[in-house]
């Protein structure tokens, strides 16, 4: 891949995005009726639920955190009854001190987890603690193992270190551009017609005329490649640091994966910017014209922090679906995933929990245009020991003008449907609003859409709910750009539905659905 183009693939998923605005909420409105391919939410409210009331629905946002005093949540929050906020006592003895609004797994006593490590990087820090550099022996069972992560992690860790090369040094040219023309924001010609260009900074200038356009500034590209920069300076210090272990602040033994009672009552933690925007797009207040409108009424988001900034782990996972499920949550929001799993059977195990609770489960399908009917993405529907999860969908994310985005993993039966998540304004701490992209952003659409047919059609099960998402999409006919690659290919190669969720259309099906269960 040449210079500029790695660039370009790079930046399509830094936030906040280069690219032009779209409207603000398009992911709510109607392909038909509006001509964009956001969910039809609006058409819903407008055309069908216009004289409804609907039963509140509480659904649990497990993310890296979320502000809990923004102005467009406050007033959804779920709340603990049983609990008294601040007093630092257990009041309801759930074993879970000052739970008002939710639960930290990756907190204690001292603090809270900001950064971890990846998956492979533990996993391969445990090879190395038990064999040491030389590895297991050939005719150890674990051989091939240590020797697959071994790859793998000195990949990883050769890609970033190339990367943050590449991208701080045009980082740093870009502000010595900045400070030689005088201005943050220089025209593309003002570059092309400096009278003295320092010959460091000639390929710089060359790179960026093949960027720049009307639709991408030189600031917003400048910020946005610092937000990378920072991203690829993480997973130096952190991501890929063998001798970095974050875990002793929690406090907890995390070996033993029956552990339960461990955490703090902190459900912000030290960055609750992707929590916050997914709790957003999901339950904004739709009533205090303030900002912006989530896709449901009537919820109450419940938070649950189990996501640093690094891979979460499986245990936190785990107990973050069975608080969920055990505090009344009907829909569980995950937008998350990792390539290895260290515990798979205890995720499992909470989800078939929540399965025989009737709990949803919407999961973000992952953001490194992968076909996961190939390459397995963790959580998933698909238990270790056989069997499937009924209660599990798996979302990608697609473009206001009804294309796949262009990171999106997919996968023919691995991927359920396919929602808006490119260019989503929802909320971020502090009382502010911004855009940003991912399936992370795909999976709380369909979860929103999934609380408003629990709300409107309660008597309808998980299962039920499943199948009505993906029998309801706006279907996409003809072909579409293969994430990753461009190649065109027919969408039902790109998930099960073969289209967009729609929440107009899955409210009129669960309508029918709840006439015939009567």
């Amino acid at each position: 891949m040449n210079f500029s183009l790695r660039l370009v693939v790079a930046l399509s998923l830094m936030l906040p995005l280069a690219a032009k605005a779209q409207l603000q909420e398009w992911f709510l409105l109607d392909p038909q009726r509006d001509g964009v391919y956001g969910a039809a939410v609006q058409r819903a409210y407008q055309e069908l639920l216009k004289d409804k009331t609907g039963q509140t629905v509480v659904v649990a946002v497990l993310d890296g955190g979320t502000d809990i005093t923004h102005e467009d949540l406050k007033s959804v929050l779920w709340r603990n009854s049983g609990e008294q906020e601040g007093n630092g006592l257990d009041d309801d003895r759930n074993g879970y001190v000052d739970d008002v609004h939710g639960w930290n797994f990756i907190g204690g006593k001292n603090g809270s987890v900001q950064y971890d490590q990846m998956e492979l990087t533990r996993l391969y820090k445990m090879m190395l603690d038990r064999y040491g550099t030389q590895g297991p022996p050939p005719s150890d069972p674990n051989h091939a193992e240590y020797l697959r992560l071994r790859f793998a992690y000195e990949q990883k860790v050769a890609e970033t270190e190339k990367e943050y090369q590449l991208y701080s040094g045009l980082y740093r040219n870009m502000k010595l551009l900045q400070e030689l023309v005088g201005t943050q924001d220089p025209p593309l010609d003002q570059l092309l017609n400096l009278d003295t260009l320092p010959d460091s900074l000639t390929a710089t200038v060359f790179l960026l005329s093949g960027i720049l356009d009307e639709e991408t500034s030189f600031l917003s590209l400048y910020e946005a490649l610092g937000e990378y920069v920072k991203h690829l300076e993480t997973g130096r210090q952190y991501h890929y640091n063998l001798n970095f272990d974050p875990r002793p602040l929690v406090g907890d033994n995390y070996l033993d994966a029956s552990e339960r009672y461990y955490g703090n009552a902190d459900v912000a933690g030290p960055d609750a910017t992707h929590g916050t925007h997914v709790a957003g797009i999901i339950a904004a207040d739709r009533t205090n014209q303030t900002g912006t409108m989530g896709v449901a009424d009537n919820v109450r988001i419940m938070v649950l922090r189990c996501v640093p900034d690094g891979d979460e782990r499986d245990k936190d996972v785990a107990n973050s679906i069975r608080y969920a499920v055990d505090h009344g949550a009907r829909i569980i929001n995950m937008s998350f995933g990792k390539s290895y799993s260290f515990n798979k059977q205890v995720v499992d195990n909470a989800v078939r929990y929540a399965m025989q609770k009737d709990v949803l489960i919407v999961h973000g399908a992952g953001n490194d245009h992968l076909n996961t009917d190939k390459t397995s993405v963790y959580p998933n529907p698909y238990f270790a020991d056989g069997g499937k999860a009924t209660n599990f969908i798996n979302v990608g994310a697609s473009t206001p003008d009804g294309k796949p985005a262009d990171f999106s993993n997919y996968g023919k039966k691995t991927v359920d449907v396919f929602a808006p998540g490119v260019n989503i304004y929802s909320t971020v701490p502090e009382n502010k609003y911004r855009s940003l992209q991912g399936t992370s952003m795909a999976a709380p659409v369909v979860a929103g859409t999934a609380a408003l047919i629990r709300s409107y059609y309660p008597q309808l099960t998980a299962e039920q709910i499943r199948k009505i998402l993906i029998k309801s999409v706006t279907k996409m006919k003809g072909k579409a750009p293969l994430p990753g690659s461009g190649k065109r290919v027919r969408w039902k190669r790109l998930c099960v539905s073969a289209g967009i969720v729609n929440a107009y259309q899955a409210l009129l099906l669960a309508e029918r659905f709840s006439r015939n269960s009567r």
